[in-house]
């Protein structure tokens, strides 16, 4: 960030946390990055420290080939301004500590990190599935879920030319993005 027309906010990162977090800035909002280890750190310091009291939401991203982002959004109810927090976890230990006891809020959001990249929360009071049915194996929203439906089930509609049974001849059918090629052939 240039430090002529950094905001408030962006100096008292600097200052707090020093060569420990990475900060950015885009379309006027902050986005912090710091180690796994400086989490709750980060989270607290913008809760107490710069009034961003308003937790919005927590999600993960998956960045392969080696970690999750997990990335928190909060924001200041008397100043308006908004934080964007992130951290990278690896993917081979994807631990994170919880914030529920910063935000509340986080409870839900992590519940459903945890279920959709698999990302542990430590220390979360009730890290149980929430929103796949039970028995469900997997991680849905990482990047190497295979997209078994794909297969089994033929996509509605026609998606190719000549897949309608008029018009074109067919391209040669091919297996939808992330289907091991031993899974045959699609029917549709």
């Amino acid at each position: 960030m240039n430090a002529g027309t950094a905001p408030p906010a962006a100096d008292r990162f600097a200052s707090h946390f020093g060569d420990r977090a990475q900060l950015s800035q885009s379309y006027g909002d902050i986005t912090v990055d710091v180690a796994p280890t400086d989490w709750l750190e980060l989270l607290t310091f913008a809760r107490d420290d710069l009034d961003h009291a308003f937790f919005d939401w927590l999600t993960g991203v998956d960045d392969p080939p080696e970690a999750f982002l997990v990335v928190a959004h909060v924001y200041s109810l008397s100043t308006g301004s908004r934080l964007l927090l992130r951290t990278r976890v690896p993917r081979t230990a994807p631990h994170l500590p919880s914030a529920v006891e910063i935000y509340r809020g986080a409870n839900w959001h992590e519940r459903e990190t945890y279920e959709m990249f698999g990302v542990i929360f430590d220390n979360h009071p009730n890290l149980v599935p929430l929103l796949l049915p039970d028995g469900f194996e997997g991680n849905p929203l990482r990047k190497d879920f295979i997209l078994a439906a794909r297969v089994a089930k033929p996509w509605p509609g026609a998606k190719e030319p000549g897949e309608s049974g008029h018009g074109a001849p067919s391209r040669r059918k091919t297996l939808p993005p992330g289907v091991p090629a031993d899974w045959g052939t699609p029917n549709a």
